[in-house]
């Protein structure tokens, strides 16, 4: 699955890991992460996020 980076941080979303602080379990995708989600990090929304080129 493919990992998104925070424009404004660098926190890097990881659907492997997901975000479980957040009620995100591992093995989620991006595109499945509800629109009100924030970045852990610094609190950017989801469109604030593009798919991290590794």
């Amino acid at each position: 699955m493919q990992k998104y980076v925070c424009i404004t941080c660098d926190y890097v979303y990881d659907p492997a890991i997901g975000d479980p602080d957040s009620g995100i379990e591992p093995g989620t995708a991006f595109e499945d992460i509800p629109e009100d989600w924030e970045c852990p990090d610094c609190g950017v929304g989801k469109e604030d996020f593009e798919p991290l080129e590794e």
